[in-house]
């Protein structure tokens, strides 16, 4: 790749962007990204009235973890699906399904249904992600794309305080079971209009086929992992989420010897953008997750704040990740480079920061240390994204754009189990008192900061001249 400072192109502006017929697209879009990021988050403020109602207080986690395994195996296989019946039709299909998890949740007598609901949410919500990826790929120009990914980000930015926040007003005034049926309905207003607004777009050849057997390896994975985060046996914890790489690992050995592929070509070769580029986006999701999994109780334990401010804490880092990507939404040629690695030395330092900072220091650190992470991808999501999709070839562009929201939702998955254990370990599976919360405030952090130099180093290597396409 060449470090010759690109012009900036007159065309690119967000009026440019929504012309010649993609503000329907951008619309639909930007809809799909609401649905996936807010019905992921709801249950936080939701489950205690759930658990009251239908029992299973003990399976509590699995409300977020089912969501993840269903969204997980729908990311992956997206970019398949859209090439076997078409990018409007399979889109549409994604909307209806979610809304049938709503639905399901919506009606569930027991604990088991709900939860059955969630991992067909997490379905239909992952097929969305994965194809809006697609739509994005397909369908935007490439001068278009830091743009387009800005305005994402400003979507689940928004989400990730919205949808905790609607799930909390929903149960305070009326039934729980409502919030299902409010997602229902968007849903199923998706489904209705992803016809209409994605006209023009290509229709379905066919494509080769589905790739099956990773699939269901991928899905051994993830579940190892997703069990491990609800664990309470640190021994067995860790020793499920290493097994859970492994068989990661091993859908990548498939893959490259499989006749039809999930991933694109070296998907796990760090010498290439796209494999370290993939490797740099898990790594630094995963890194990210222990501060909004237990940074609220951790907040609410040592410093007194009540639920609403804790979460108000914890969404600096989804306002700071906002603003700063709209902030170099307009950046090209060499500077997209350096705002990847700038993005990679924020993440690291803001780790360093909530792992001194956390339980005794200022509270303003912590705040700069939220917000540095939310800055670290701000800065750079666009710009890692933009990278693998222009590294992609014509034949991987399906698969390969898709991919890019499995591996972050992987990522997710992994960064939670990680988190939990070591939550776990610091005394958290024992109840939560000012001694584990002290505990655990340092080694949630610490933990994940080898995991964020492995993401920083791939984040580095994804930009360097010498990196294959």
């Amino acid at each position: 790749m060449s470090s010759v400072v690109k012009p900036r192109d007159p065309a690119n502006t967000w009026a440019d962007l929504l012309a010649e017929g993609r503000l329907p697209r951008f619309a639909l879009i930007c809809f799909g990204v609401w649905l996936n990021a807010a019905d992921s988050l709801v249950t936080a403020t939701i489950m205690p009235n759930v658990g009251a109602d239908l029992g299973g207080y003990a399976y509590f986690a699995w409300a977020t973890a089912g969501f993840l395994v269903g969204a997980i195996m729908a990311g992956a296989s997206a970019g398949r699906l859209s090439e076997l019946f078409g990018l409007r039709m399979a889109t549409a299909l994604a909307g209806v399904i979610m809304a049938i998890g709503c639905v399901m949740s919506a009606l569930a007598p027991d604990i088991t249904l709900f939860l059955a609901g969630r991992v067909v949410q997490g379905l239909g919500s992952g097929w969305i992600s994965g194809f809006a990826m697609v739509a994005i790929a397909l369908l935007f120009p490439e001068r278009h794309l830091a743009r387009v990914f800005a305005a994402v980000t400003f979507v689940w930015g928004v989400a990730t305080v919205l949808g905790p926040l609607v799930g909390g007003l929903v149960v305070e005034t009326r039934d729980w079971r409502d919030v299902f049926w409010l997602f229902a309905l968007q849903s199923a207003v998706f489904a209705i209009a992803a016809p209409f607004l994605l006209a023009g777009s290509t229709k379905g050849q066919g494509g080769p086929g589905i790739p099956w057997t990773q699939l269901g390896v991928l899905a051994v994975g993830v579940a190892a992992i997703a069990v491990a985060n609800i664990l309470t046996t640190p021994a067995a914890a860790i020793g499920l989420v290493l097994a859970g790489f492994g068989v990661l690992a091993m859908v990548i050995w498939l893959d490259g010897r499989a006749q039809v592929r999930l991933l694109p070509h070296r998907a796990g070769d760090v010498r290439t953008v796209v494999g370290a580029g993939y490797l740099a986006m898990f790594a630094m999701t995963a890194a990210t997750m222990g501060f909004g999994i237990y940074g609220p109780p951790i907040l609410q334990e040592l410093r007194g704040f009540s639920p609403l401010w804790a979460g108000y804490a914890i969404g600096a880092e989804a306002m700071a990740w906002t603003v700063a990507g709209i902030a170099v939404a307009g950046v090209a040629g060499v500077w997209d480079g350096r705002w990847i690695r700038i993005g990679a030395a924020c993440l690291i330092a803001s780790l360093v920061i909530l792992t001194w900072s956390m339980a005794d220091g200022p509270f303003a650190w912590v705040l700069i240390g939220g917000a540095l992470m939310g800055v670290a991808f701000g800065f750079s999501y666009a710009f890692m994204t933009r990278r693998i999709m222009a590294a992609l070839s014509d034949e991987d562009r399906a698969i390969g754009s898709s991919a890019i929201s499995a591996v972050r939702q992987t990522g997710a998955a992994a960064g939670a189990a990680i988190s939990g254990v070591a939550a776990n370990m610091a005394g958290f599976s024992h109840g939560l008192n000012e001694a584990s919360a002290r505990s655990a405030s340092l080694w949630v952090f610490a933990s994940v900061i080898p995991i964020a130099l492995i993401g920083a180093w791939a984040a580095f290597r994804m930009t360097r001249t010498d990196a294959e396409t």
